[in-house]
């Protein structure tokens, strides 16, 4: 029999409490040398945020970006400003002289920043020569040079009637809906990624609507990974890491599943999946490219072309022009002019489609300034420190940089009343986008012009003008209440997203 020993008890309780104690001096010892000297910022860099804690960095950069790179500029001298995303150290630039830099830098690498404070580790070799272009180098030149070709003038024409045939199923959908109604943010945004899929992926997921779907949820599953934690703590398993590396497995495995079927039955379609197996790329080149062409086609151009219908809804001054619009061009190439208007648009051309719609380029155009949120990223890759032209500011040898768009977007000195929508800001009399160098970064500027450019118009033309072709419509909130003006867009969003709760468009039929 063993007897209670209350000296076992004592000794037992003394081990566990000098066991705490030297955990927490250990963390705590930890701390202050990440701190103070594995993540110490530099003296000479841009002044460092109030509120850059331990380990985790500056909690606001997430919670309420715009607010606090606002808050940051309005506080240094200069307007930039030094912070950390959990063990990454970062330099905000602000105004027109750190909008050129950050755009113009050839040292300033573009993939390099994204790899990482997107929640993706980057796998790159450090730069050696800054003047052989290294951002353009690996995965950025892979896909530009695949992105390229897909978007070539040939591949616009023979693709033309595809797209419009998925545009007038997604409209017809709508239309068929028997409550009259349909949210834009869902029914509109899955017409723009099935015309995606299209120019950069398979054609078996265009046309099955199941794997469509499949393959809708998986990337919005990826686009979803990137949150603060991932970024904070690439290396600890997060819910949100798990799930990026479940939907990248699912992605492949149903990819590679449709290039073994072409492959054992020889059947080949005229679509990005096959140009990239007749060039040799490895499957998860092919998986990076498509990814790449969804973040780059989607995201923006999905919410922008639904935002687009919300801001007709609500004016009935641009909705009348870009009606007539519409109108006019369909009636310069109908075959048949007495034909309803959705069938003459059938024989609008593709330079036509390309060039005379500038109402509603006008009207994608501040739809996009409003809905073009969050930072963008850069890295330092030229391995010694890059002059702010501040005195003796600089930006840290490997520190990424990062600039709001809202610093030149919803700068009112550049477009008065900066968060109402008006197209009028782009007319030859007004110009605002022209007043300062990079005034409107929404198709990219400088040394990164957004190579998706070209076809996000031509789908945002044939989306609206067979949307406003079929249907008189207005704006009702998530309750069914009329809106004489569309929600407010969050200005604190990381990047153009879907607005909670969502408006719905009701729709009626238009046979003219």
């Amino acid at each position: 029999m063993t007897l209670f020993n209350p000296g076992q008890s004592d000794t037992s309780s003394s081990l566990a409490l000098n066991l705490a104690v030297s955990v927490l001096v250990l963390l705590f010892a930890y701390v202050l040398v990440h701190t103070f000297y594995i993540r110490r910022i530099p003296s000479d860099a841009p002044p460092v945020v109030r509120g850059n804690y331990p380990l985790a960095g500056a909690i606001s950069f997430w919670t309420h970006r715009w607010d606090f790179c606002r808050r940051a500029r309005d506080t240094t001298a200069t307007g930039n400003f030094s912070f950390h995303a959990g063990p990454n150290t970062l330099v905000g630039l602000s105004g027109e002289k750190g909008r050129k830099l950050f755009f113009e830098n050839r040292s300033l690498g573009f993939q390099e920043g994204y790899a990482v404070l997107f929640g993706a580790s980057p796998k790159l070799d450090k730069a050696k020569d800054i003047d052989n272009h290294p951002e353009e180098e690996g995965n950025i030149n892979h896909f530009s040079r695949r992105v390229t070709h897909l978007l070539k003038n040939e591949q616009f024409r023979k693709k033309l009637p595809t797209l419009i045939s998925d545009v007038k199923e997604g409209i017809e959908a709508i239309k068929n809906d028997p409550s009259g109604t349909t949210n834009p943010f869902e029914s509109v945004y899955r017409i723009v990624f099935r015309l995606t899929i299209r120019m950069v992926g398979a054609f078996e997921m265009a046309e099955d609507p199941v794997l469509l779907e499949q393959t809708l949820q998986l990337f919005e599953m990826i686009d979803r990974s990137a949150t603060a934690t991932a970024v904070m703590f690439p290396k600890f398993p997060s819910p949100a890491i798990l799930k990026r590396q479940y939907a990248g497995a699912r992605l492949y495995m149903m990819v590679e599943k449709i290039a073994k079927q072409r492959a054992d039955t020889g059947e080949k379609h005229d679509d990005a999946l096959q140009y990239m197996l007749d060039c040799g790329d490895r499957m998860f080149k092919i998986i990076e490219s498509i990814l790449g062409g969804l973040f780059a086609g989607l995201l923006n151009s999905g919410i922008n072309a639904a935002w687009v219908l919300c801001f007709l809804a609500t004016s009935p001054e641009w909705l009348a022009k870009a009606r007539d619009e519409v109108r006019t061009t369909a009636a310069k190439y109908a075959s048949n002019p007495n034909a309803p208007l959705h069938d003459q648009l059938d024989d609008v051309p593709l330079e036509a489609w390309e060039s005379e719609f500038p109402v509603v380029d006008m009207c994608l155009r501040d739809s996009i300034r409003l809905n073009l949120l969050g930072t963008t990223f850069r890295k330092n890759i030229s391995g010694k420190p890059i002059p702010t032209g501040n005195g003796t500011e600089v930006i840290p040898t490997d520190a990424f940089v990062t600039y709001s768009i809202a610093d030149v977007h919803h700068d009112p000195a550049i477009y008065p009343d900066p968060q109402k929508w008006d197209p009028s800001r782009y007319l030859p009399d007004r110009a605002e986008d022209k007043k300062t160098p990079h005034a409107f970064l929404g198709w990219g500027v400088a040394r990164h012009p957004c190579l998706g450019m070209r076809f996000a118009k031509l789908e945002q033309n044939i989306i609206t003008a067979y949307f406003l072709a079929a249907f008189d419509f207005s704006l009702l909130d998530a309750k069914g209440n009329a809106m004489t003006v569309p929600p407010q867009i969050d200005i604190n969003g990381h990047s153009a997203h879907k607005p909670k709760p969502a408006p719905i468009l009701k729709v009626t039929s238009r046979e003219k």
